[in-house]
């Protein structure tokens, strides 16, 4: 069997905020890529055997005292290096470069002039006009390290792109992972073909194949039982492993009682039409959550508590199965990864999944999670070559946790049930005007406020609403839906004059960064 890991590129998290934007570009050219920490050793990047190494942007200035490192023994390894941003800044600065605060910040779009040729910039005509790329920086290098030259430049940055072709090593000042910079993808695809002499061998169905084999291997005759929700993650997990282990695959969806209005039926639906002879158990634990979750308002508390309940019921039920289970599969993505666990750069963790950093210490499962290094996008793309329908596969994601993280406060029954009314309307609506699938994730979140209004000449204290709709394409970063000022106005009337005990509706205009798409 092949191992399509066996070309990768390691990124180097220095903080920033499109090093998820990275690995998803390298990915997208068919080489795979992982974001690993900037304080690994020579030695430890080495065992992992490379193509090679890509520095990340971040927020820091590399003079600084506490400003984030790499092995200095990295930059003279002959691994092929890009440092982009911070990442060059760095490069320079530990092979006695020089960076100082540049005397003109750049920020935003440039005009880039290729200054020699260079792989890194080989089939890019700039036809006089210059290439547009996108900045984001501060300082700049004001004394370029031995065996370095300039390759590139724009009217504020002489040295915005320096190369090192004997030692395979190149910095650029500018971000060619953003779509801001349309060339990007090309200086991408050069470094990783033309400089670390990669293949194109990344993709869904070479990882379908490889997955196959690694999941048999793995269960060998042993038990295994899989968590699905009817969401997009755990039902191409569920479909994976069953295409893996034919009849030998036991799944169990827990109604919560944090889910949607019909929820449940419409999962029970949609895993019997889309995994014809899989196996579902559907366990009612409705009164068990409800009861562990009294009380409590902290979000990361919600998450544990909740990710506890789970494997408490997954544990329970498996004891009831045809064959004793030594392992839970579930859709653990890398984005969950990422976001839950802080071992990456120099980033702090953003908020625990109810699935990665949610889970008690102490489980009687091994975890089988066979997405754990795929993006959204690249989910989709698997579940298309498992061929599960359309439908399925373009479903908003839903978080784990389900209403608990979008009810802001304690979570009860009658909290629960506005929500599910007013979010109903609004994906109701959103069907309706054909807007559904030009978002990437809609939803209702109820809020710990009341507000005055009047209804009937009377004086109304009632809740409130927060409409939240963004586009993306994998989660990582997202906008706000510029959805129809019409459309807005009708469902917010509707939730107004339907749902009772709200008179106010507001609309959610945050991006991420800086925000988080989920509101806990």
């Amino acid at each position: 069997m092949q191992d399509i890991h066996q070309e990768k590129i390691l990124i180097l998290d220095f903080g920033s905020q499109y090093t998820q934007l990275i690995a998803r570009r390298v990915r997208e050219l068919q080489v795979y890529s992982e974001i690993v920490s900037h304080g690994l050793s020579l030695e430890e990047i080495r065992a992992r055997s490379p193509r090679g190494l890509i520095l990340s942007g971040g927020p820091a200035s590399v003079y600084d005292s506490q400003a984030p490192r790499c092995d200095p023994a990295l930059l003279s390894s002959g691994l092929p290096i890009l440092g982009i941003c911070y990442g060059m800044q760095l490069m320079a600065h530990l092979l006695d470069g020089q960076v100082t605060p540049a005397s003109k910040r750049e920020f935003g779009p440039a005009c880039l002039w290729v200054d020699a040729r260079t792989d890194l910039f080989a089939g890019l005509e700039e036809n006089g006009e210059g290439l547009p790329v996108w900045m984001s920086h501060g300082d700049s290098i004001s004394r370029l390290p031995r065996g370095f030259r300039a390759i590139a430049h724009t009217d504020n940055s002489a040295l915005a792109a320096i190369g090192d072709e004997t030692g395979r090593r190149f910095g650029v000042q500018f971000h060619p992972e953003v779509a801001h910079t349309p060339s990007g993808k090309e200086i991408l695809r050069n470094f990783l073909y033309r400089i670390c002499g990669c293949t194109p061998n990344w993709s869904m169905r070479s990882f379908l194949e490889f997955s196959l084999e690694a999941i048999r291997e793995s269960i060998k005759d042993r038990g295994v039982i899989c968590g699905v929700s009817g969401g997009v993650d755990s039902m191409v997990t569920a479909a994976l492993i069953e295409r893996a282990l034919p009849g030998r695959v036991d799944c169990i969806f827990v109604d919560n009682g944090l889910l949607r209005a019909g929820e449940a039926e419409e999962v029970s639906r949609a895993f019997r039409d889309a995994l014809v002879g899989c196996h579902l158990v559907q366990v009612d634990a409705t009164a068990r959550f409800l009861k562990a979750l009294r009380g409590v308002i902290d979000p990361e508390e919600k998450r544990k508590i909740i990710g506890r309940e789970f494997i408490a019921v997954f544990e329970e039920e498996a004891g009831k199965l045809r064959q004793r289970a030594e392992f839970l599969a579930q859709g653990t993505l890398y984005p969950d990864v990422i976001e839950s666990l802080s071992f990456k750069g120099p980033s702090a963790t953003i908020k625990s999944h109810h699935n990665v950093g949610g889970l008690p210490s102490r489980m009687g499962f091994q975890l089988l999670e066979p997405l754990r290094e795929l993006f959204k996008d690249e989910v989709r793309e698997l579940g298309q070559e498992l061929g599960l329908p359309e439908k399925l596969l373009n479903r908003h994601p839903f978080p784990g946790p389900g209403l608990a993280v979008r009810i802001l406060g304690e979570v009860e029954p009658d909290s629960l049930e506005t929500l599910r009314q007013a979010d109903a309307i609004l994906i109701k609506e959103l069907e309706e005007a054909g807007l559904y699938d030009q978002t990437w994730q809609a939803f209702a979140v109820l809020l710990p406020v009341q507000t005055v209004g009047v209804m009937g000449d009377e004086r109304t204290y009632e809740k409130v609403i927060a409409l939240r709709a963004v586009t993306s394409s994998d989660g990582m970063t997202a906008d706000w839906a510029r959805l129809p000022y019409d459309f807005l106005a009708r469902v917010s009337n509707r939730i107004i004059n339907e749902v009772k005990g709200v008179n106010r509706v507001v609309y959610d205009i945050s991006s991420k960064p800086p925000s988080t798409i989920e509101w806990e």
